[in-house]
């Protein structure tokens, strides 16, 4: 049992017991969004529907017990284009062909460029205000919002590479702007009360997997893409105040149960772990896919690691002892006190969600908080 004495009270995130963000969106909210893209329901009465299905979550997220609230991205198709489609010089662009899972093909949907990127009157802004409301002393308010390289890396797809070309030949000033437009948004979401934002990153995912480097079909380098990414990464949230807290969460794909990528983080783990500056790292660890707990230790000393140990693809309960076991195995490379425990990701990334009940989502989060207890008390 863990002594209470000996371990740091968590008072800002990421909390021992902690969460990544999106939830399975209600039958409810489901409906009207459907109601709503056929004509049927006008926004203003789909803004109600959203607004009483997110008060429903916050509450059920205080009584499992999580020191962070979040919309749960009920406002939201996706985890990452909805935020680009509300960038200022990107549009909604539909194409021929899906994000590729394993065995499934996602909503053929993506981010193009129609002029200069900036980052003024964001709708998200409004969307964290209306979280924000709700936070108590003892339970943060979190945003969650697609990382500057997730962005990049949109916009480089093979269907959007001309557009970016176009409008931005020298990479350098497409980097600058991105994060010019991040910092914008930051800092607006600052101003409305926001301290903690967490950045979702797709793409270190990526740069481990082999087949994506098999598909690739040029000179690019684990270590050249990396910088890059690293770069933006960085620049979008240096400056910042000192009492904004963020973090990002590095995923492989999460799509109705199933993923993207494949590989441990040995390749990247010298740049991400060492060199992105944030407070910390919500990490997949729940399957073989994301390889062993060794490249922890390029993880600079002043950061947090929370261990991604519980698959929020799958409602089946994981056995306290072997996570435990586990926990114990990450502490070869982490001291205990700068580690943190949550699912591998969001329990629906798009509004279809994964393959398990709302049900089974808090039983999960409840585990999850009872090994939390256990462990530091």
């Amino acid at each position: 049992m863990a002594v209470e004495t000996k371990f740091e009270k968590r008072l800002v995130a990421p909390f021992r017991f902690d969460n990544v963000g999106s939830f399975l969106r209600p039958k409810q909210l489901k409906e009207a969004r459907f109601a709503f893209a056929k004509g049927n329901l006008s926004e203003t009465e789909l803004k109600k529907v959203e607004d009483e299905c997110i008060v429903d979550l916050i509450q059920k997220q205080k009584e499992v017990g999580l020191q962070v609230i979040t919309d749960g991205e009920f406002r939201r198709s996706w985890w990452h284009l909805d935020f680009m489609w509300g960038l200022n010089g990107v549009h909604k662009e539909s194409i021929e062909q899906g994000y590729k899972f394993h065995h499934e093909e996602t909503r053929a949907e993506t981010a193009r460029l129609t002029g200069k990127i900036s980052g003024e009157n964001h709708p998200f802004v409004k969307h964290f205000s209306f979280v924000q409301q709700y936070a108590t002393e003892g339970v943060t308010a979190r945003q969650t919002i697609p990382a500057p390289a997730q962005f990049l890396a949109e916009l480089e797809r093979a269907e959007n590479i001309e557009t970016t070309k176009a409008l931005y030949p020298d990479v350098d000033e497409l980097v600058e702007d991105i994060a010019k437009a991040y910092q914008t948004v930051i800092k607006d979401l600052y101003d409305a009360g926001c301290r903690n934002v967490q950045l979702d990153d797709c793409t270190w995912g990526m740069l481990v997997d082999e087949n994506y480097w098999k598909a690739r079909q040029d000179t690019a380098t684990v270590k050249g893409v990396g910088e890059l990414y690293l770069r933006v990464n960085n620049l979008a949230i240096e400056n910042l105040p000192e009492d904004l807290i963020v973090t990002t969460h590095v995923c492989r794909g999460n799509y109705h149960s199933s993923w993207a990528s494949s590989g441990g983080y040995d390749p990247i783990s010298a740049l991400l772990f060492a060199k992105e500056n944030v407070s910390g790292y919500y990490l997949e660890f729940d399957t073989e896919r994301a390889g062993d707990f060794a490249p922890l230790q390029d993880v600079s000393d002043n950061k947090l690691v929370v261990l991604g140990l519980f698959s929020s693809k799958t409602g089946e309960l994981e056995d306290k002892e072997t996570i435990k076991s586990r926990i114990k195995e990450a502490t070869k490379y982490v001291d205990l006190n700068r580690l943190c425990i949550s699912p591998q990701c969001g329990f629906a990334s798009t509004e279809e969600g994964n393959i398990l009940t709302e049900e089974q989502q808090w039983n999960k989060l409840r585990l999850i908080k009872e090994v939390a207890d256990e462990i530091w008390g």
